[in-house]
């Protein structure tokens, strides 16, 4: 009555050959068939033991279909040492070569329900054979489901049956409110250990979370416990639907409904709700949970939150951040957070975000709010602080931006901001002067000259920058702020690696040696005092030319008396216009490469811009005015992304890579 020996998982015959090739190199591994029992699989392993001087002790091993056995020997009744029940649930670590250079075995572990089997053997073969025998084992055990699976699933069935359905619940506490432990988790897990982020086995981590749901019942402060509950499913996921029935669990059938301390169940899931979405079967028994108990306390703060946790589930979408703290306070009492939205210039407007608004929501409504639905220009929505910024993919969620941003700020002591700005100028002739998207395309172009993206001049700089005055201030005065005219009068900040190249040092270093920091040699001192007088030199020449050039721009400026801010910034954007790339969005590339025989370009390695236009995608060197390359759209037959920094285009018979910091 016994079955035919199987070998480890693989059937072909080239693994049979192989495998038979090994076991001749190794006799210990027996594939016999006793007459007990079928053996799958035999042979001689070292098993780590806890809790000896002996770390590891030599078994005979035997894998029939439904365990792991081993015996004090291979002779027929010799003494069954332990049994590891094989489930579905069980898992196997296959060999590693760390631990191989650690210890010089291979090894592979098991994991069972009550039991950890740690093999070692010094054949990889060998050790590979076993993973594999046991592995497919495992994989021939039929799922096991939990009670609560089963139980779940008369519900599914009985819904329409009110009555079939409470008798389930009162006659199985498994579903019901409880004050004490959870000894197993409510869903099936693997046995094993979870590498990475320092948690356990999800088994453990499923009932710790168990513990945490608790223990908001007497927490002083809950935030810091919803908030730990949240980041450990946003780092595992297998543990959602868990903590779902958990919460359901514990706001079923509860002696003291109406409590605060029972509210706070409900008030995190409220928020697991704006932050993951379940399975569709612990979906469906959620929703049939709001419902039930809707239909139980009708206008109670329970059947609040069901009608609120109801709506938030066919909005939510799976979240990058855990919400914070802020956010975590506004779901616990179903309110909506303020989110403050600047714009070019120093306005800002407020509004109320959900856990659900996106970027693109937002950007409609300070369209709206601004009175610019009717511009044929795009917008978009900023990451920004004073010296970078990013646009806002338009369906992100303005919660994750408002974390991420929080978390930026306390990384970096720096500023951070959402803003709202033009993203590509489609249309820059028809924008009346007395509209506040004219402000935007005024602003944005200084941004433009600031940050050297605008070539002009020293001439055309000096006036853009006499135009700027007297349109913040007016007409020269003496009585301007003193910030203004400090700001004129202080030498422009060098980078370091201009300083560098000047001659000035950027920091000082001194050789090592058997007097070194002790004494400095005649030599050294010399340097030194030379690269300081470089140093005076270059700053006094830095005042000079800061001196004449802010002479320059207050003689311009005094030049401007009697225009307007209206004036002023037209004159202002007259000059930028000359430009044949003003309107474009401009993009940084870090290369671009032809492909294809007929491409007539080269390959750039230095600085180039992207220039996203109205009418044409065109390739800047930074600095130039003249474009090295303009493809009208008329010419593009494709364009698109292979990855996340790569662009390409096809204009007639050329294809070009264009390699760049963002998309």
């Amino acid at each position: 009555g016994c079955c035919s020996p199987t070998h480890s998982g693989h059937d072909s015959p080239a693994f049979s050959a192989r495998l038979s090739r090994d076991q001749e190199l190794q006799p210990e591994v027996c594939m016999s068939v006793t007459c007990d029992t079928c053996v799958l699989f035999s042979g001689w392993l070292l098993r780590e033991v806890r809790g000896s001087w002996i770390k590891q002790r030599r078994y005979w091993f035997v894998l029939s279909q439904d365990s792991l056995d081993y015996y004090s020997g291979p002779e027929k009744g010799a003494r069954r040492l332990g049994t590891l029940v094989l489930t579905n649930l069980c898992s196997v670590i296959w060999p590693d070569k760390q631990t191989y250079k650690e210890t010089g075995y291979w090894s592979i572990t098991v994991y069972g329900r009550k039991h950890c089997y740690r093999l070692f053997t010094k054949h990889f073969n060998e050790a590979v054979h076993w993973a594999c025998a046991i592995q497919k084992v495992i994989d021939t055990k039929a799922p096991v489901e939990t009670p609560t699976q089963l139980l779940i699933r008369d519900i599914e069935e009985n819904k329409f049956n009110p009555e079939a359905v409470e008798h389930i619940y009162q006659h199985n506490p498994i579903l019901k409110y409880t004050q004490g432990p959870l000894y197993a988790p409510l869903l099936p897990f693997p046995y094993g250990s979870l590498d990475g982020k320092g948690y356990g086995s999800v088994r453990e981590e499923a009932v710790k979370l168990f513990n945490c749901l608790q223990q908001l019942e007497s927490a002083r402060e809950p935030v810091p416990i919803i908030q730990g509950v949240l980041q450990t499913c946003l780092d595992l996921r297998t543990l959602r639907d868990e903590v779902y029935c958990q919460l359901v669990k514990q706001t079923s059938c509860t002696p003291a409904p109406h409590t605060a301390a029972h509210l706070r169940y409900w008030q995190l899931l409220t928020c697991m709700s704006c932050t993951f979405l379940p399975s569709s079967t612990i979906l469906k028994y959620l929703k049939f949970h709001l419902k039930r108990i809707q239909s139980q306390s009708p206008d109670s703060e329970m059947d609040n939150y069901a009608s609120f946790i109801g709506e938030a589930l066919e909005k939510t979408k799976c979240r990058e951040c855990v919400p914070s703290w802020e956010e975590i306070q506004m779901l616990m009492n179903r309110q909506e957070m303020l989110c403050t939205v600047h714009y070019p210039g120093p306005g800002s407007c407020q509004l109320y975000i959900s856990s659900h608004t996106t970027a693109n929501e937002v950007v409609r409504r300070m369209q709206e709010k601004l009175g610019l639905q009717e511009s044929k220009n795009t917008f978009a929505l900023y990451e920004q602080n004073t010296l970078w910024e990013q646009p806002v993919a338009s369906g992100t969620l303005i919660a994750d931006i408002l974390t991420s941003l929080s978390s930026k700020e306390s990384e970096s002591n720096s500023q951070w901001k959402l803003c709202f700005k033009l993203y590509c100028l489609l249309d820059a002739d028809s924008i009346s002067v007395d509209s506040i998207e004219y402000l935007f395309l005024f602003e944005q172009c200084h941004e433009m000259v600031v940050r050297g993206q605008l070539p002009a001049c020293e001439e055309d700089l000096q006036a853009l920058a006499a135009l700027r005055l007297q349109c913040l201030i007016g007409d020269f005065s003496t009585h301007a702020p003193s910030r203004v005219l400090v700001s004129l009068s202080a030498p422009p900040a060098l980078p370091p690696c201009q300083l560098a190249a000047q001659g000035c040092p950027t920091s000082q270093r001194f050789p090592t040696g058997l007097l070194a920091g002790a004494l400095w040699s005649h030599t050294a001192t010399a340097a030194h005092k030379q690269k300081v007088e470089q140093d005076m030199r270059l700053r006094s020449r830095l005042k000079e030319e800061a001196a004449a050039v802010m002479g320059s721009i207050v003689e311009r400026w005094k030049g401007l008396a009697g225009y307007s801010r209206r004036d002023s910034m037209a004159a202002y954007l007259a000059i930028a216009r000359q430009w044949s790339g003003f309107g474009c969005t401009l993009y940084e590339l870090l290369s671009v490469q032809p492909v294809g025989r007929n491409s007539s370009t080269g390959s750039f390695s230095q600085k180039l811009w992207l220039g996203v236009a109205a009418t044409s995608v065109s390739l800047y060197r930074q600095g130039e005015a003249e474009a090295l390359e303009s493809f009208p759209y008329g010419q593009i037959c494709s364009y698109g992304v292979s990855d996340s920094n790569t662009f390409k285009i096809t204009a007639g018979d050329r294809d070009l890579l264009f390699e760049t910091t963002k998309v």
